[in-house]
C-alpha cells in the first residue's frame, strides 16, 4: 500500500471517526478558529496561516458529514 501524505491521512482520520466524534470535532475546531481570530485581531499571531489551515480542516470535516448525509 502506498504510503499516505499528511492530507490524506487527515482525511482518512476523519472518515473513521464517528457521527458523535466528527461533531465533537467539528465543534471544538471551531471554537479554535474563532479564538485565533480574536488573538490575531488583538495581537499579531505568531503563525497566521494557521488560521487558513484551521479553517480548510472544518471544512474537510464538514465535507465527510455532508458525504455521510447523502450516503455518498
Amino acid at each position: 500500500m502506498a504510503k499516505l501524505n499528511k492530507k490524506q491521512q487527515q482525511i482518512a482520520e476523519f472518515r473513521s471517526m464517528g457521527e458523535d466524534a466528527l461533531n465533537d470535532h467539528i465543534e471544538a475546531q471551531s471554537i479554535h478558529l474563532k479564538r485565533l481570530k480574536f488573538s490575531h485581531a488583538i495581537n499579531p499571531i505568531e503563525n497566521p496561516a494557521s488560521i487558513k489551515l484551521t479553517r480548510r480542516s472544518i471544512a474537510q470535516m464538514k465535507t465527510e458529514q455532508r458525504k455521510r448525509d447523502l450516503g455518498i
